[in-house]
């Protein structure tokens, strides 16, 4: 019997789904993937430089690259992240150490460095709360008479259509009745750019 045939790969090495870890992404405990985004969000604003393979960004650009993550920094964190990209104040900032500070926001990031619970509680509570201060923990859920309040509260004249579709679209179409638990309200809290 022939031996068997490795089935084939379907393409280049890039487009395989399977990437391997560069030396750079072990040291800095990151996937290959987001390795790759680092670099695709690096070279969108790379300029050639001499001993520096991947180039290098202006040191202006460093905030937009990372938005371009998913990263944004705070202004502290930006301040303190071109302090070590450009410690001699030169205007640019090479690969490898942006590759290090975005490292570290993806780690803050999933680590919890977005909200404290604490934080996602008391938001939470803020709208499932009535004028009498009812308890918005435990199991609440946000409902279309919570929307309606706070609108009124804000002085907003906010269509009931509209605020069903908010409620279908955090909870997933489950029904306007299921109301939004404090998981759907974070997630969407996310999309909307409350927190990263």
């Amino acid at each position: 019997m022939p031996p068997k045939r490795k089935a084939p790969t379907g393409g280049t090495a890039d487009s395989t789904p399977k990437e391997r870890q560069s030396k750079l992404a072990k040291e800095h405990g990151i996937s290959a993937r987001e390795e790759r985004e680092i670099k695709e969000a690096f070279a969108l604003f790379a300029e050639p430089a001499d001993g520096e393979k991947e180039g290098v960004i202006p040191a202006k650009d460093v905030r937009r690259a990372m938005v371009a993550l998913g990263l944004p920094p705070t202004k502290p964190e930006l301040k303190e992240f071109l302090e070590i990209l450009d410690p001699d104040d030169e205007g640019y900032a090479s690969y490898e150490p942006f590759v290090a500070i975005c490292a570290l926001k993806l780690h803050a990031r999933d680590d919890g460095g977005g909200p404290a619970s604490d934080e996602v509680d008391e938001a939470f509570r803020l709208f499932t709360t009535g004028a009498g201060g009812g308890s918005g923990g435990g199991g609440a859920v946000l409902t279309l008479a919570h929307l309606k309040r706070v609108a009124m509260t804000l002085k907003q004249d906010v269509d009931d259509q509209l605020l069903k579709d908010m409620i279908l679209e955090a909870n997933g179409g489950a029904g306007v009745g299921k109301g939004v638990d404090r998981a759907q309200f974070e997630e969407v809290m996310r999309r909307a750019g409350a927190w990263k």
